[in-house]
């Protein structure tokens, strides 16, 4: 039975650290982790999770963007295991777009992202696989990607004045969706 795993927060020297690549996928201990990351996702309302967030610092990711109450039109995806992520190709154009961190709680920034990716990675039977994103689901996987090499959002923020309290952040998504 899957374990809801408790997330670490921003100061926690794990954060910060370049996580390992994961060398043997079908290892029980992966496959039950990748199990308990998706729990621990759906049970928070992330839209994506990093291994490193919950105190194991191998590459692996869980992206599972849906509606939720702290992402309300966020769009529907199938929960998706990534293990050891690279970008192969990304667009010239950025997009600035709000975020959330789940080890980062009360706080949102406007963090400039690749508006389209094209990644391969493994997936949770091993094999390999190649896949674009764009939009929401490129931004969620490379807020988690940051996470292998240390890097939080707070590090991509571009100003300060580009930071709000979750409070304020839901305020302004409430009086723009009654515009």
């Amino acid at each position: 039975m899957s374990e809801l795993l408790e997330i670490i927060e921003l100061g926690h020297p794990i954060l910060r650290q370049t996580a390992d690549p994961i060398l043997d996928v079908q290892d029980p201990a992966i496959q039950t982790l990748i199990d308990d990351l998706l729990l621990t996702v759906k049970q928070t309302n992330g839209v994506g999770i990093a291994a490193p967030q919950v105190a194991r610092s191998c590459q692996l990711m869980i992206v599972a963007s849906r509606p939720n109450p702290r992402y309300p039109t966020a769009p529907e995806m199938e929960p998706t295991a990534i293990l050891n992520p690279r970008i192969l190709s990304h667009s010239s154009e950025t997009v600035i777009g709000w975020e959330g961190c789940l080890s980062i709680p009360g706080i949102r920034g406007q963090v400039p992202r690749y508006q389209a990716i094209e990644i391969e990675y493994t997936d949770r039977q091993g094999r390999p696989q190649k896949m674009e994103m764009t939009d929401f689901v490129a931004r969620i996987f490379q807020h988690e990607c940051d996470h292998f090499k240390g890097v939080m959002f707070l590090d991509r923020v571009e100003t300060t004045h580009a930071l709000v309290t979750e409070k304020e952040y839901q305020r302004q998504m409430e009086a723009l969706a009654k515009e």
